[in-house]
């Protein structure tokens, strides 16, 4: 997401949980911050963080995956763990795939080109190309279309807050479900 030149200029660490950096960062674009997040198919989303706009993605998959809190329908502790992860060219790392697979949580993500090649030019040392599930992998989109609705938000397609943990009550607040109002007890 777009900075706005106001959001930058904070000052050192005002508020407790602050990151040093205010998730603020330069890419070719300017200050940006990055959303990193997970949804599930009906584009709920599970959890997310916020990294300054120049960091990678990838490193960001475990945290933002160990975050996940769905509270059962009955009894019971909350699910953490989802039955499969979807996610582009930019998090099939083999530190990824390993943290999945401790998981027991199956990984939808496709190799990227360069990786292919590397693999083919080790011969049979480069080992077994990962499987992907195509038909799966059709329903990523979810994620994408679940960023295009926090976009519709002016405060979050644009940053204006200076503070990252304020950016983020902002997008905890985005998140929230609607609810219908209860006019029953209306005068």
């Amino acid at each position: 997401m777009r900075a706005h030149h106001a959001a930058a200029g904070a000052g050192p660490r005002p508020v407790p949980g602050e990151p040093e950096d205010h998730a603020l960062g330069r890419s070719r674009g300017g200050w940006t911050t990055k959303i990193h997040l997970a949804a599930d198919t009906s584009q709920t989303v599970l959890s997310f963080k916020l990294t300054a706009g120049q960091g990678a993605d990838s490193p960001q998959l475990a945290p933002v995956l160990d975050r996940i809190s769905v509270p059962r329908p009955g009894p019971g502790r909350p699910r953490t763990r989802p039955d499969r992860v979807l996610a582009n060219k930019g998090y099939p790392s083999r530190a990824n795939r390993a943290y999945l697979r401790r998981r027991h949580i199956e990984a939808v993500i496709p190799d990227r080109h360069d990786q292919r090649r590397n693999r083919k030019a080790k011969g049979r040392l480069g080992g077994r190309p990962p499987a992907l599930d195509r038909e799966a992998y059709k329903q990523r989109n979810t994620v994408e279309r679940a960023i295009g609705r926090l976009k519709r938000y002016r405060a979050i397609s644009t940053r204006y807050d200076k503070l990252a943990v304020r950016y983020e009550a902002t997008i905890h607040i985005a998140i929230t479900p609607d609810r219908k109002p209860d006019f029953s007890n209306a005068a």
